[in-house]
């Protein structure tokens, strides 16, 4: 008889997060849109007030299908172009 704990590991652990950078003076900050409902709104306002507070510069905006991984072209762009990225969804 083979016995599965509920407790046990059932998928991959969290991909590690990048770290932030301790000071956003100076840095590009970019933005993800997911194409949700208010999403757009929410993380412009949001880049707008934090490059305002923090000396930091927007300077890119893509967007991706809220359903789907975004493309490597799409990534890369950013990777080369920011420092920070926001994303997130708003529904």
């Amino acid at each position: 008889m083979l016995i599965h704990r509920p407790d046990g590991s059932v998928a991959r652990p969290p991909v590690e997060l990048a770290p932030s950078p301790a000071v956003l003076a100076g840095r590009r900050i970019g933005i993800l849109d997911n194409r949700k409902p208010n999403a757009d709104v929410l993380l412009t306002r949001l880049a707008e007030r934090l490059a305002e507070r923090t000396g930091a510069t927007v300077v890119r905006t893509e967007t991706k299908n809220a359903a789907i991984a975004c493309e490597d072209q799409v990534l890369g762009l950013l990777a080369e172009e920011v420092d920070v990225i926001l994303t997130g969804t708003a529904d």
